[in-house]
């Protein structure tokens, strides 16, 4: 059997030095392109593959980014995680994931297990559970990269990305008002986290700006599962009144309406108007098929990734906080164009 081949052996067949090999493999900044370019072809022409092990123990460094979601199991999350790995192989770098299956005790689990696990950088999109957030200290107080993505915290030094959630529901509202909608409900997330206390903002606040006073039992709170949104929809139907319309904090909760409406024999749009968040894959496989907020999952995956890399390449001192939000973006589908 060939022996394997070592960055001595490359060092030594592009007459300069094993660290140097090092750094060029890491696309270290300090490295020339032209130095950078030689190694990877001569790694690629000789079958050259490097031993985690030991870079580890040379670096510290393990290349791995680790990844923290509520559920994989949504569209929304595998998506993000996609956009996530494209970046972090292109760059060097593995991932490994976790969900907390939106509990703060399994989060803190993880965080915990990671510390042992000694990664490079951590994304994460917080539990719904989730409004102390010391367990991720550790790991800011020893410089350790981590990028909070679609759900996350306020109070907290760290580099975030998202959508403008605000401006989304503002712009889902005043397209239903645009309708001819007056009476539109919210089926509202958990409060705790600020991505649906903004579209919650969003929603009262485009209200306001029509002059439209939301009454209490407008909004519905929690309703982001299938299960929340059809228990909000049989008390709608309850009540005995309908509204105009109706905003739903996710997809999810939106398809529980949808069910529990046709079930009722209630038409959407003619009766009730419908807008969801996230632009799920199921959306255009329903009748009528679901308006939605486009979140960008594989995009906010992609900038999260871009962001722990380049602070990879930095020093604590030279690492910037940045807070790096999308522009929303309203698909306009037949859920919520009233017929005149």
């Amino acid at each position: 059997m060939a022996n394997k081949v070592t960055i001595y052996d490359l060092a030594k067949a592009l007459n300069t030095t094993a660290s140097t090999v090092s750094r060029a493999l890491q696309n270290h900044p300090r490295i020339s392109k032209k130095m950078k370019t030689q190694v990877m072809e001569l790694a690629e022409k000789l079958h050259f593959e490097p031993d985690p092990v030991a870079l580890h123990l040379r670096t510290g460094k393990s290349s791995v980014i680790a990844v923290i979601v509520p559920r994989i199991s949504r569209n929304f999350f595998a998506a993000a995680i996609a956009g996530i790995e494209q970046v972090a192989y292109e760059n060097g770098y593995s991932v490994i994931f976790s969900q907390s299956n939106e509990s703060y005790e399994t989060e803190k689990s993880i965080i915990k297990t990671l510390l042992t696990k000694k990664v490079d950088a951590i994304a994460v999109s917080l539990s719904a559970e989730t409004t102390d957030y010391s367990h991720f200290l550790p790991f800011i107080n020893k410089g350790t990269p981590i990028v909070f993505f679609d759900r996350v915290p306020d109070g907290l030094n760290v580099s975030k990305v998202e959508v403008d959630n605000y401006q989304a529901a503002y712009q889902a509202v005043e397209h239903l008002i645009k309708q001819g909608c007056k009476r539109i409900y919210h089926l509202a997330g958990p409060l705790s986290l600020s991505v649906y206390r903004n579209r919650m903002n969003g929603y009262l606040d485009a209200l306001k700006e029509y002059n439209i006073v939301p009454q209490e039992n407008w909004i519905y709170h929690n309703g982001i599962t299938l299960e929340t949104g059809t228990e909000a929809a049989n008390a709608i139907i309850a009540a005995g009144e309908l509204p105009d319309a109706i905003l739903a904090a996710g997809d999810f909760s939106a398809m529980g309406v949808l069910l529990a409406f046709k079930k009722a024999g209630i038409s959407i749009p003619q009766q009730v108007a419908l807008v969801g968040f996230a632009n799920e894959l199921f959306d255009v496989f329903v009748d009528p098929e679901l308006t939605s907020v486009n979140l960008f999952s594989h995009e906010l995956g992609e900038t999260s990734a871009r962001l722990l890399i380049e602070q990879l390449n930095q020093s604590p001192e030279e690492r910037l906080i940045q807070h790096i939000q999308f522009p929303p973006e309203l698909i306009i589908r037949s859920s919520s164009i009233k017929t005149k």
